[in-house]
């Protein structure tokens, strides 16, 4: 399988291929050869997608390749599987953003996201850290703030695009907050994470498993940790509502789609195939360990399909929206 940037899964006639999604058939004639699957370039869906296709080829005992597609959000990928053969064998690995909260903010996309993709299930939710470049004079998120109100426009935040979890955090920063920051969005959060190592840009707010190895590596400094409790990876790094922020709480969420028209049977056998490898104990450790709670998603996939339906579902990205992204998702209208 083969995965593009919204992490997308494909198996040809050699083989499985996943796309962003695992694939699998269910009972169906299944070929020997390897799977494709579609997935952002060095981002959260990047590496998350990768833990779970090597389990889930295991499981299925085919080869999975991962195929890299970056740019708008995750869209590009997500257009992509919503032309694929509806044949099991095209899988999209997308998240709460590019699901949720991208088709209530654009008006023309190339596909629809609740009649062109299918839930197969979720994959778990994740955390993301305010990063800053090391250069950056700050080491608590109360000295970002204050450093922020005193060069109001001067400090710049890097995103995978406009949006995004990164663009949707910072934007809640401002509105929480009052303070003025520059987005620079880019094709991916994997060339901004680059930059913002480089210091071509100061800060991010980036999903844990992306963020933790630069963290890690000393080349980026972590100041707080988005979601309502704290990390159990990183159990010392505060939350930003202990820091005085009490409002802000960004969660995000991943989840394996297939394009619109796959049988049921072959869904109902991805999802019992997910859920097997989400159960799996060093799945679950692994995932953990990047910062991932692991969510095995009912066969009927309720909970996923409920969250997709509404503007309301997409507003579960950010426990609080800011204004502008509340506008747009009550008018279901695309931003200037």
């Amino acid at each position: 399988m083969q995965a593009r940037n919204a992490h997308l899964v494909r198996r040809d006639p050699s083989g499985p291929y996943l796309r962003s999604c695992p694939g699998a058939d269910d009972g169906v004639s299944q070929s020997s050869g390897p799977g494709r699957r579609t997935v952002p370039t060095g981002g959260l869906n990047d590496v998350v997608a990768r833990l779970v296709a090597q389990k889930l080829a295991e499981n299925l005992g085919q080869s999975i390749l991962i195929e890299n597609r970056g740019g708008a959000t995750g869209t590009i990928g997500s257009g992509i599987v919503a032309k694929a053969q509806p044949d099991g064998y095209t899988i999209l690995s997308s998240g709460s953003t590019t699901a949720a909260v991208a088709p209530h903010l654009y008006a023309n996309l190339p596909y629809d996201q609740a009649k062109d993709l299918v839930a197969i299930g979720r994959i778990g939710a994740v955390a993301s850290i305010v990063l800053v470049h090391p250069s950056v004079p700050a080491n608590t998120m109360t000295d970002l703030v204050a450093l922020l109100r005193a060069k109001p426009g001067a400090i710049n935040f890097g995103s995978g695009g406009s949006g995004g979890s990164q663009h949707i955090g910072a934007e809640l920063l401002k509105t929480l907050t009052g303070v003025s920051i520059t987005h620079v969005p880019y094709k991916g959060g994997g060339p901004a994470m680059i930059d913002l190592v480089a210091g071509q840009i100061s800060m991010m707010i980036e999903p844990m498993p992306s963020a933790l190895p630069q963290m890690h590596a000393g080349k980026v400094r972590a100041l707080a940790v988005t979601t309502s409790r704290r990390s159990g990876v990183l159990p010392d790094l505060p939350t930003v509502a202990e820091t005085g922020i009490a409002a802000y709480d960004l969660t995000i969420w991943l989840g394996f789609f297939a394009p619109a028209g796959t049988p049921r049977e072959v869904i109902g056998k991805l999802n019992t195939e997910l859920a097997r490898t989400l159960n799996a104990p060093d799945m679950r450790e692994r995932l953990a360990q990047q910062g991932v709670e692991t969510i095995v998603t009912p066969r009927k996939n309720s909970a996923l399909t409920s969250i997709l339906k509404s503007p309301a579902g997409a507003r579960s990205c950010a426990t609080r929206a800011p204004n502008w992204i509340k506008e747009y998702l009550n008018k279901g209208l695309a931003p200037a």
